[in-house]
């Protein structure tokens, strides 16, 4: 039995995180265009903040409704070796855009928050995606060069360039992963 046990956890370890769900990328970007041109029409900073906010808690939610559904599907645990390295990449990332958004608007820099959620999504996908599928960090180098190309454009970019990341990105991989690697 314990060497069972230790094959298995060995197997675990070496493995890859594959439950990123395409579909659930997909829709994550679809109501990221949505979102997109919603905040396009906001006058006020803050209305356009809150729309983008709220934009992550459904995409959030998306998220983790779709690996959910695509690990029982795949009967992979969801919190397997895997799926742990992969967390323990992307989070700290995330942690940082966190912290980095409250900072940014209360001092009113409104302008570097595409660019700053770009390259922050961009590199926690990378550094996530070392324990994932080939095409998971190249997805995360390109949102890394769309945080870039925000942080480094006029600030009359910004909001496009969410709309192409976290929209048209998500779409296109999304599409990508369902097709290769399953839902």
């Amino acid at each position: 039995m314990d060497n069972l046990r230790y094959i298995r956890l060995a197997m675990e370890r070496a493995g890859s995180f594959t439950a990123v769900p395409g579909v659930g990328g997909t829709l994550i970007g679809c109501t990221a265009l949505v979102a997109a041109a919603m905040a396009a029409r906001q006058s006020s900073s803050v209305r356009w903040l809150a729309i983008w906010m709220a934009e992550a808690g459904l995409a959030f939610l998306i998220g983790i409704a779709a690996t959910a559904r695509k690990s029982a599907r795949a009967r992979m645990p969801l919190l397997a070796g895997p799926s742990r390295r992969f967390l323990a990449g992307f989070v700290p990332a995330m942690a940082a855009g966190v912290l980095l958004t409250l900072v940014l608007f209360r001092a009113g820099m409104f302008s570097f928050l595409p660019g700053m959620w770009l390259l922050l999504y961009g590199t926690g996908v990378v550094s996530g995606g070392a324990a994932s599928v080939r095409i998971v960090p190249l997805m995360g180098a390109c949102f890394m060069a769309a945080g870039s190309a925000a942080l480094l454009g006029p600030v009359s970019w910004g909001n496009l360039l969410l709309a192409g990341g976290f929209g048209g990105l998500h779409i296109l991989f999304g599409i990508v992963i369902t097709v290769k690697y399953g839902g």
